[in-house]
């Protein structure tokens, strides 16, 4: 007999929704379609020759080993390479304080399964990073949400929601995903000192820090907070559970990221990913860490963020040029994003089907909202298309706003 498969699903899979960007990407699949709507690097600029290089000795000297199964931790060498790097830029932060993930949004799925019981409240940015909120409904949470402005989270509203004692706050503070805003380093000060002050965690992610295009780098909330807690030259034991990506900086397609975590949470993730993949791809890591360790990587992020400055001037440009009046956008100094606030009244996921007939896409912002909301509010990414790709684009979603615009 077929079984009923609706009555078999668990319970949870009633929160698992499909992610807007990826039944987006199934609508632009069409070449004549301009596409600002995905998240993805340049493939133009991938570092093939190094990869090549890399992949060849790996097979040649370190096969057995490349093929293999691994740690559930990781590859040693690349995680010393990752801890030594954070090291660097001011983190006090050891091997065992680093695992590697396949890819971020596997961080962010097993902190749910370590962290999230039904119920409890994640306290987050509204919009917020769609994947993480994908990750998380299973999980059957609830969100609070603070407000921001262009500096990052308003501290007033962030303490307000910490007094609900949420289970952890997720902040994206270099080049939000969607909005392209950054945190300034009063504001980033703020979360770490009032997150301590109730002892709530702060869950990092930050996949974009090294592209940044203008202005000065400023220090991770990791770092502020080891900083605050006169951590020096030892493991990082604080309160921040930070997450970043090779997906940026070398290739997403590798699927490898990295966690940095005090112990007793690092264990604890390890022992989830145990449960799900063994071990993050062992000949990946390897060509990552070959490709990475002499400081390639250092030199090739250099050429990105070379690419993505003129990609995003451009679009800023452009946006500047053909826009009516009324709608406006954020200036982003790195990343991959920029938002766009049409006015009131003006539903952009109506909007699309329009912007459809035009060829020309993007991600409507009302999905990265966990409560609601930001349905006058667009997702432009600018590191994908060229910049006749990115003129002619916004050319065409400049007009369908002259013509159907509230």
């Amino acid at each position: 007999m077929q079984p009923d498969w609706s009555s078999k699903f668990a319970d949870r899979t009633q929160r698992m929704k499909g992610s807007a960007i990826r039944e987006l990407l199934k609508l632009t699949e069409r070449p004549e379609v301009i596409s600002f709507g995905g998240g993805m690097p340049a493939p133009e600029i991938f570092p093939v020759k190094e990869v090549g290089e890399a992949c060849e000795r790996i097979l040649k000297n370190y096969s057995e080993k490349a093929l293999q199964y691994g740690t559930t931790e990781g590859y040693n060498p690349l995680r010393q390479m990752l801890a030594d790097d954070a090291t660097k830029n001011g983190l006090s932060c050891q091997i065992d304080n680093v695992l590697i993930t396949s890819g971020s949004q596997q961080a962010l799925d097993l902190l749910g399964k370590v962290f999230i019981n039904p119920g409890d409240n994640i306290l987050v940015e509204s919009p917020t990073y769609l994947g993480a909120l994908q990750a998380w409904n299973a999980y059957e949470c609830n969100y609070i949400t603070v407000k921001s402005d262009k500096f990052g989270m308003l501290p007033d509203s962030l303490e307000e929601g910490l007094k609900k004692k949420p289970k952890f706050v997720y902040v994206l503070p270099n080049f939000q995903n969607p909005t392209g805003i950054s945190f300034s380093l009063e504001r980033r000060k703020k979360v770490v000192e009032l997150a301590d002050k109730y002892g709530i965690p702060i869950v990092e992610d930050d996949p974009y820090g090294k592209l940044r295009y203008e202005g000065e780098d400023i220090p991770t909330l990791t770092q502020l907070d080891s900083e605050m807690r006169g951590q020096k030259n030892a493991l990082y034991d604080g309160n921040v559970i930070y997450l970043s990506t090779f997906s940026k900086i070398l290739a997403p397609g590798i699927r490898l990221a990295w966690v940095i975590a005090p112990p007793l949470a690092a264990s604890r993730i390890t022992q989830a990913k145990q449960g799900v993949d063994l071990n993050t791809s062992t000949f990946n890591q390897l060509m990552a860490y070959e490709v990475g360790k002499d400081g390639f990587l250092d030199t090739h992020v250099k050429v990105i963020r070379k690419v993505y400055h003129e990609r995003r001037d451009v679009m800023l440009d452009a946006l500047e040029e053909h826009c009516p009046k009324g709608v406006s956008w954020t200036h982003p100094e790195g990343g991959l994003f920029l938002w766009v606030t049409l006015p009131e009244g003006n539903d952009s996921a109506e909007l699309m089907k329009e912007a459809l007939k035009e060829n020309v896409a993007y991600v409507p912002g009302g999905s990265f909202h966990p409560l609601g909301g930001g349905d006058n509010t667009m997702r432009l990414n600018f590191s994908f298309s060229n910049p006749q790709t990115i003129n002619e684009g916004i050319a065409r979603l400049a007009k369908v706003f002259r013509t159907h615009l509230h």
